[in-house]
């Protein structure tokens, strides 16, 4: 797996450790990756293991290539920092098992819908060439989840337009899904995730300054509480509940999936 972490235009800065993860922290990022199969894009660190990671995960173990980009550090966030968080995303990510993660360094909190911000994602989906990719929900609790929703989504129909050029190949991804954050929105899938839930908590666990520490002196939010992992197993056995599953993640559409079977859905 590499995990780049930044903005990369001076190749002779890359590091590697000893698990081979590429460590990118200055941009311009290579036209061309591995194809990946699902391609998780999300406003903050954190965003994709709270709301897919199991859905990822056992993607992960189906044998299906998947990454994960990030649009911030998160930096503006009540707990942690940016570099912490990416030290934190970089953990997270060995515990998905996933082959590469990358951060666009936007602006926490003041990101636009414009054309810089577009041509960045752009260039990523053009780059890893997924079938799938994953986004935040077009609605929620924190105002730039919606607002990376729209964007990520946007650019994922731009990347398809061979005018707008990146020296790249043009790629339009097959399918977009949103899954759930804060807010509750009736899923119009899920996918089981009990056997790989315990996986999914220990990524999540990655991120240390985030959730639950009795002893952090910095200040409480509402996914730092001792409660939010019983949430969150809530929510999941809540989605799992209606498809015979213990536990689900749950996720949107804008355009109706379809099936050439009715088998397909049992």
């Amino acid at each position: 797996m590499r995990l780049l972490l930044g903005k990369c235009v001076d190749q002779s800065r890359l590091t590697f450790d000893e698990n081979d993860f590429m460590i990118r922290r200055t941009f311009a990022p290579e036209t061309r990756g591995m194809k990946l199969d699902i391609l998780a894009i999300a406003a903050h660190p954190d965003d994709v293991e709270i709301s897919a990671g199991g859905t990822i995960i056992r993607a992960v173990n189906e044998g299906k290539k998947v990454g994960i980009v990030d649009l911030t550090k998160g930096e503006m966030g009540s707990r942690g920092n940016g570099e912490l968080r990416l030290q934190e995303a970089e953990h997270a990510s060995k515990i998905l098992g996933i082959e590469v993660r990358e951060n666009l360094h936007l602006a926490d909190c003041f990101f636009t819908h414009n054309e810089e911000s577009l041509r960045a994602i752009i260039a990523a989906v053009r780059k890893y060439q997924p079938d799938i990719v994953l986004t935040n929900a077009p609605s929620d609790r924190h105002p730039d989840h919606g607002r990376a929703s729209k964007l990520i989504r946007d650019a994922c129909f731009y990347s398809g337009l061979r005018r707008i050029e990146t020296n790249q190949e043009q790629w339009r991804p097959k399918a977009v899904y949103m899954f759930n954050q804060d807010y509750y929105n009736a899923p119009d899938f899920v996918v089981d995730v009990t056997d790989v839930w315990e996986q999914k908590i220990q990524a999540l666990k990655a991120y240390k300054s985030q959730f639950f520490n009795p002893t952090s002196p910095e200040p409480a939010t509402p996914i730092s509480g001792s409660e939010f992992f019983d949430f969150l197993k809530s929510r999941c056995m809540d989605f799992g509940r209606p498809a015979g599953f213990l536990m689900a993640e749950g996720f949107l559409v804008d355009r109706t999936p379809g099936v050439r079977s009715l088998f397909d859905l049992i």
